[in-house]
């Protein structure tokens, strides 16, 4: 059963007053999801990605003509949600998909037991020249804000995707709770980009974000996400250096970077074994 609005926000209010990070996972199988539940994790969010990832591909794969993103997290839903004992579950909800009446989309994912959603995939990822004609063919970042708008009006959980000061503020009017500043596609590991921004770059990048949609909605939560952002140690030094940005947001590097480390680990040790 879908944990309500107000429950998952209160609980939220009470960590950031205990000083304790709101922590995020993506989940692209149930094991996955099971395994950052126990290790207490707060918010989990599933999308296509989730499951490229755990099929050895990278994230972008979810950006790309391989299957309806829609209706790939309406599948994992059913591995997912019935593991999920007490953490909220957001859907990556493809808000650009022009085969879906949204707001129906959305009361369907309300009633199936999420308690949110997120703007994934997101032309958000997207640049150049084919971004640009994204957005004039009627295929642009604004659906992604149209959604969070509408799902916020069903009073679902919003956590948006925001790349620059421009979306964040976009998404904060439109009524989201909780922005996921993102530094681009998360690096490390063996499928990881190898283009990203420094750490430095992403603390000055998120904290603008925070500050102008804080300008528009003072209650409004800011998390971080992605590129060099891969590591515990790394979102420390991100936090540590920023001001009003309560937590992390990890996808990759909650079960990529794991999971790659530990079957590895695990292979070599039974190779050592001598008799």
């Amino acid at each position: 059963m879908a944990i309500s609005r107000q429950a998952v926000l209160q609980r939220i209010r009470e960590q950031v007053a205990q000083g304790i990070p709101v922590i995020g996972a993506g989940a692209g199988t149930g094991l996955s999801a099971k395994s950052a539940e126990a290790g207490g994790v707060d918010l989990m969010v599933i999308y296509n990605s989730g499951r490229y990832r755990m099929a050895g591909r990278g994230s972008l794969a979810g950006l790309m003509p391989y299957g309806d993103a829609n209706a790939i997290v309406v599948e994992m839903a059913s591995e997912v949600l019935p593991v999920v004992k007490d953490t909220p579950v957001l859907a990556g909800v493809c808000g650009t998909d022009p085969f879906r009446i949204m707001g129906v989309f959305l009361k369907q994912l309300k009633e199936m037991g999420f308690s949110g959603v997120q703007n994934f995939p997101t032309v958000g990822l997207c640049d150049g020249m084919f971004r640009q004609n994204l957005e004039e063919t009627g295929m642009g970042y604004d659906l992604e804000v149209d959604m969070i708008r509408k799902a916020h009006e069903l009073d679902l959980v919003t956590s948006p995707y925001v790349f620059n000061e421009e979306e964040a503020k976009k998404m904060t009017r439109a009524g989201a709770d909780i922005l996921v500043a993102h530094m681009g596609l998360t690096t490390k590991g063996t499928i990881g980009a190898k283009t990203a921004l420094t750490l430095d770059d992403c603390v000055k990048k998120i904290q603008a974000i925070h500050d102008v949609a804080k300008a528009i909605n003072p209650d409004i939560f800011v998390i971080c996400h992605g590129g060099p952002l891969a590591e515990p140690e790394d979102a420390a030094y991100v936090l540590s250096r920023t001001k009003g940005i309560i937590g992390f947001y990890g996808a990759s590097s909650m079960e990529r970077l794991p999971t790659e480390r530990a079957i590895a680990a695990q292979v070599r040790s039974f190779k050592e074994i001598h008799y």
